[in-house]
């Protein structure tokens, strides 16, 4: 039996990335490793639960229960998220280098770790002619570009450190 997973299809890392993107300004800047990583979450939502939050925020947790449902896909569970989240990042380094291509993405700032939109016409021309997302993916888009946007990557309180899915604790702060 042949079962299709869209965690290590590259066309759909593209969409996935420019689905992202889309909720951006030309003028943002968008670390990669953050992108990688919401772009994990886009593809496990489950595993938000596990992004450790502090004390004063209650609201992520409010909006995370209400608006992420945890369910019960067997396609979903997996139990080494360091490994999957590594085995990714060539799918996703070469969708960014794709969407840089096509002129999308700049390509200098791409080159130092960083997104910057280059093209929102085109960006915007090829987000209309995909499918509607469900609201689930929706929201994980949305929780991801809002909240853990402002979220720095380094440090005890940063996101590497929070999602526990790349190393940091030799970051600087």
């Amino acid at each position: 039996m042949i079962i299709y997973n869209q965690t290590f299809d590259l066309y759909h890392c593209i969409f996935r990335i420019l689905n992202f993107l889309n909720r951006f300004n030309p003028s943002d800047i968008i670390e990669v490793d953050k992108l990688r990583i919401w772009d994990f979450y886009f593809l496990f939502p489950n595993k938000v639960y596990d992004i450790r939050l502090k004390q004063n925020e209650s609201d992520i947790r409010k909006l995370r229960k209400q608006y992420i449902k945890q369910t019960n896909n067997p396609y979903e569970i997996i139990f080494e998220e360091r490994k999957i989240f590594e085995k990714l990042k060539p799918y996703q380094l070469s969708a960014l280098n794709c969407i840089a291509s096509y002129g999308i993405v700049n390509k200098e700032m791409l080159t130092q770790q960083r997104i910057t939109i280059e093209n929102k016409e085109l960006l915007n021309e090829y987000i209309s002619k995909f499918g509607e997302l469900s609201p689930r993916e929706k929201n994980v888009i949305s929780l991801m570009t809002s909240h853990f946007y402002n979220i720095s990557l380094f440090g005890k309180d940063g996101l590497k450190s929070r999602t526990n899915l790349m190393e940091s604790k030799y970051d600087a702060e």
